[in-house]
């Protein structure tokens, strides 16, 4: 071989025997075979729901773009050589899986067009950036939305009065039924009477579970409104020095989604209270959701 040495330097090789020349050797199971079959099961659902591919992490928002035409995700896709018209190019594309005709039978099911990965990586984090120095924007959000439900004494009032016009009516259906099986209505009366209790009831239950829905959205969102600005504070003093996997892990601690348009863009933020804070870094630089609070409060 070119730039090899003329004689090996082991007296022997190594070489693929044909199957039927293999020496079987009994060798005991070391798991039950039901294990077995589970960790198969198991690794294959995670190979499929994987956000990561087998290279790695190389993008900024890789697992985040969704297309707003289809719905497929978007993914990362570098240029070709041919592409490149031999000039290197310090950027890729982001591409949409329902515009590649090779997955569906040579038929493409969107017309969306790709992106350029530094513009959309960009753009993203801009916005991220000024989230953490103006959490205000989120909590003003938060806010619309916490006074469109109703406060909370008067959804508690609201939960008793229901609970309470729902206990009416269960024994006034079991009044009715008791009736009926005493024979003192008959079959034509009891069913259409029947009918509409039960009715009644069923509404009074779905707005009871529609009040209680309001109470836990109103403690959700005041939890988070308490905890944003002290995210923000603690995170935006080392904002300016993390490296490139860090700004990766805070875009997902706080972005849901991407979703991809023709003309414009659509960030969806997360932010969910959390009982610890979440933006201490390790010494890995990876941040930590279950830390304790630095000693020196943020300025």
């Amino acid at each position: 071989m070119r730039g090899g040495a003329e004689q090996p330097r082991r007296a022997y090789a190594v070489q693929d025997m044909p199957a039927p020349d293999w020496i079987g050797v009994p060798v005991p199971a070391l798991i039950e075979p039901e294990l077995f079959d589970a960790v198969q099961v198991q690794l294959a659902e995670n190979r499929a729901r994987s956000r990561r591919g087998g290279r790695g992490e190389r993008y900024l928002l890789q697992g985040l773009l969704v297309c707003r035409h289809c719905g497929y995700a978007y993914y990362g896709k570098a240029i070709s050589l041919q592409a490149a018209k031999g000039r290197p190019r310090d950027y890729a594309y982001y591409r949409c899986c329902g515009s590649d005709a090779y997955r569906f039978g040579g038929q493409r099911l969107c017309s969306n067009s790709q992106v350029r990965t530094d513009r959309l990586d960009g753009a993203v984090w801009q916005q991220v950036e000024l989230l953490l120095q103006d959490p205000g924007r989120l909590a003003m959000e938060y806010q619309r939305r916490l006074h469109q439900a109703q406060s909370g004494d008067a959804g508690r009032t609201d939960i008793a009065a229901v609970e309470a016009q729902m206990a009416k009516l269960r024994r006034g259906i079991g009044r009715l039924i008791d009736s009926y099986a005493e024979g003192l209505i008959d079959k034509p009366d009891f069913e259409p009477r029947i009918t509409g209790l039960r009715q009644r009831f069923a509404g009074l239950e779905q707005r009871r579970r529609a009040l209680l829905d309001e109470a836990a959205l109103e403690t959700t969102l005041s939890l988070i409104i308490g905890r944003l600005e002290d995210f923000a504070g603690r995170l935006c003093d080392t904002l300016s020095a993390i490296d490139w996997h860090q700004r990766r892990e805070l875009i997902r601690l706080l972005v849901k989604r991407v979703e991809v348009d023709t003309d414009d863009i659509n960030i969806v933020f997360r932010v969910a209270p959390a009982p610890a804070d979440p933006v201490h870094t390790g010494p890995g630089g990876s941040f930590l959701q279950d830390c304790g609070r630095r000693d020196t409060a943020a300025s």
